[in-house]
Parts: C-alpha cells; structure tokens; sequence
C-alpha cells in the first residue's frame, strides 16, 4: 500500500507519522514548505516526496491543506492520480470542497470522500504532529449519495491504521451545520473572551475552567478566517444563539433577578447531564 499526503503540518504530519511508525505502508509526501518535508526525512516519517510523477502510484492521497488550496491543488493534479485510487480531505468544512472533488474523481475516474479528522492541538506544523494524535478519534467521512457500502469498509479499514478508532458518516450540508457549533463557535468565544483586560492579570487566580476556556484561542488566525467565511451562515446562526443566550444571563444580573438565573443555570446544567447521559447509552 502506498499513501501520497499533501501538506505536512500537524494534520498531514501526524497522518504521516501514524502509517509510517504504525504499518508497512509506503508514505510520500509534500509541502510548500521544504523546511517541512526535510523534518519529515530527518524523523523517518516519509519514504520520500510526493510529486507530478509518483502520485500515480498512490492507492490513497490526503490532502491536508485549507479548503481552497485542496480544491486548488486537485483541480492541477486530479488527472495524475490513478483509476482506483482514493482521495480523501482533511477540511474543517466539506460544502465549498466536496462537490468540485467529486466532479473531478467522476472526470479523472479515481474514487474520492470527503475527511475531517476530530483530532488536533492548540500549535500547528509538523514539530508538532504525533503518529498518536489519532488514537481513539473520530473520523467524520462524506460520501457521495448511495456510495458503495464496500467502498466505506475500505476507507475505514485504511483509516484505523491511522489510529481512528469511530467513524461518523454524513452529508457536506450537515457536517458544516453541526462544526459550526461543536468546533468553530468554540474558537470565536476563547478566541474573544481571552481578550478581557482581566486575562493578563489571570496568574495566581485561573484554573482548569480557564485553561479549558483558552485552550483554542491560540489558533491559526489565517486557517480560521477562511473556515469561518466559508460556513459564515452557519457560524453566524449560532453566534446569534449564544449572543442571545447569554444576554438572558445579563439581564437577570441587572435585574438582580436570582431566580431566573438560578432556573437558567439548572437548565444548562440538566441540558449537559441529559446529554452526556444518552451519549454514554450509544457507546
């Protein structure tokens, strides 16, 4: 089995890292960044680099790169992959990437779907992936409509050698609906409530409720934009919920109204325990 990955950063290096240390398989991969690569050779976590006249030999290729630089490099390289093989993405959102890379892998006869590993930290770049980021993580995956049952079964039994251990499969609309609240909302509130003045002054004061608060506000600034504005609707439609959520919590401080905030904090409390409890009846 040989696996071509685009882009060594920390999705692309950890993939890297995961089936080289974790298989037998053959892993080429690239980056822009030659600086990348040569930390890929010097940690033995590539057999070599990917290019214009080996990604043919690729049963699977990874693209870990931003949204539109994967649809960018596809719409380049698409016609050199070979019949057979498959792509996978690694977005963080699947509605401005799925359906061109579907169009190609129908023009150019390979087989494609759409990838979001939930894995990741707060620091990016291949000195920070791990062959065990993915351990026990979730794959969300996109097919096509009606894809082949077997075609999935290949895909996963790829994957868990990776070390992903569940697989969630789901459409490109429901995806970027659901990431816009389980991830992306997530990073505009630490993003936005560590610039209180009163963060500098956290030392000696913080403990895990902040750390878990801040934890993501330390992003890739340029990687997020683009997430953002590509599931802007999305984004903006939770935003608007927890602005008006929250506004209730104020208004009953000023109202110094205990009551309705003792009722709103029980309901968010029940709301968390009910949720986890029907999680943990699932698995």
């Amino acid at each position: 089995m040989t696996i071509g990955i685009v882009g060594l950063g920390l999705i692309g290096g950890s993939l890297a890292k995961a089936f080289k240390f974790n298989t037998d398989y053959t892993v080429l991969a690239c980056d822009i960044d030659e600086v990348s690569y040569k930390r890929a050779v010097l940690v033995n976590a590539v057999d070599g680099k990917l290019t214009e006249e080996n990604i043919g030999e690729c049963d699977f290729v990874f693209i870990a790169l931003y949204p539109h630089a994967t649809v960018e490099y596809m719409e380049k390289n698409a016609s050199l992959i070979k019949s057979g093989a498959t792509v996978i993405d690694c977005c963080g959102v699947k509605g401005c990437v799925c359906p061109p890379l579907f169009e190609l892998a129908d023009k150019y006869g390979f087989r494609y779907i759409g990838g979001h590993p939930m894995a990741g930290r707060q620091f990016s770049g291949f000195r920070y992936a791990s062959e065990k980021l993915f351990d026990g993580a979730c794959m969300i995956l996109v097919p096509r409509p009606g894809e082949d049952i077997a075609f999935l079964e290949q895909v996963k039994k790829c994957l868990t050698k990776a070390g992903f251990h569940h697989i969630t499969v789901t459409t490109s609309e429901k995806h970027d609906e659901i990431i816009a609240y389980t991830s992306q909302l997530a990073h505009v509130v630490s993003n936005a409530y560590v610039k209180s003045p009163r963060a500098e002054a956290h030392k000696g004061f913080s403990a895990g409720s902040y750390k878990d608060l801040t934890r993501v506000a330390k992003l890739s600034e340029k990687m997020w934009t683009e997430l953002f504005m590509d599931n802007r609707d999305n984004l903006i439609g939770e935003l608007d919920f927890i602005i008006d959520s929250l506004a209730e919590y104020r208004d009953a401080l000023v109202r110094n109204d205990s009551e309705t905030l003792c009722t709103l904090l029980r309901e968010g409390r029940e709301r968390k325990e009910r949720i986890d409890e029907e999680w943990r009846e699932l698995e």
